[in-house]
């Protein structure tokens, strides 16, 4: 669950929103999860792979050559993403069913009424992290890796998810272009993971 996320995991997700902005996308891939991971020289995940020549300008830099300004699921039929996001939260615990009659318990019938109908709507379920720019969607393998730094967290036997889980949760997704950036520089998964669990069990101790 969201809660368990510590602050520098939070503003690895809010990063990641501003990281998609900056280079003119629509929506928050592993990319731009990868990018923020490496915003701060001194986090386990700018050390590790700074021996590779891998930091956030060359992740930026490498996305916008890849990628551009367009983001890959512009095209095809519209997708819902309050039932995509829906989906996310339950597969990390959260049913957004229970949260909407939890609320309506405790603040009556229609309480997210005015929300849903009122003011145009700036943030998705995804909002807690957003940035004052309004909502950016993450997209389906953005979403995976949230998933499986939880799982990582659960493996580990922690009850918290730190950046270092997030990084563990890329490469175990293991498709995205975060993780085809990284095997394109040689960056042995092996050694990262090794080095990122390393990491979390001296933030643990």
């Amino acid at each position: 669950m969201f809660e368990r996320f510590t602050a520098d995991a939070r503003a690895v997700v809010v990063s990641a929103q501003e990281e998609a902005r900056a280079l003119g996308h629509h929506y928050i891939g592993t990319e731009h999860l990868l990018a923020a991971l490496l915003a701060k020289a001194d986090s386990p995940s700018s050390q590790a792979l700074a021996d590779a020549g891998i930091d956030a300008a060359f992740v930026r830099h490498d996305i916008a050559r890849r990628v551009g300004p367009h983001p890959p699921e512009s095209a095809g039929p519209p997708i819902d993403r309050d039932r995509e996001d829906a989906e996310a939260l339950k597969a990390i615990g959260i049913d957004l069913d229970e949260v909407r009659r939890a609320i309506e318990a405790n603040f009556g019938a229609g309480a997210l009424r005015l929300h849903r109908e009122g003011a145009p709507r700036k943030r998705g379920l995804f909002g807690r992290f957003a940035g004052s720019g309004g909502h950016i969607p993450f997209t389906n393998r953005a979403k995976k890796v949230l998933e499986l730094a939880l799982r990582e967290a659960l493996r580990l036997q922690q009850n918290f998810i730190a950046p270092e889980h997030i990084m563990l949760g890329l490469l175990r997704e293991g498709d995205g272009l975060a993780a085809q950036i990284l095997r394109e520089k040689s960056v042995d998964f092996a050694r990262l993971r090794a080095d990122m669990t390393a990491a979390l069990r001296a933030r643990a101790a």
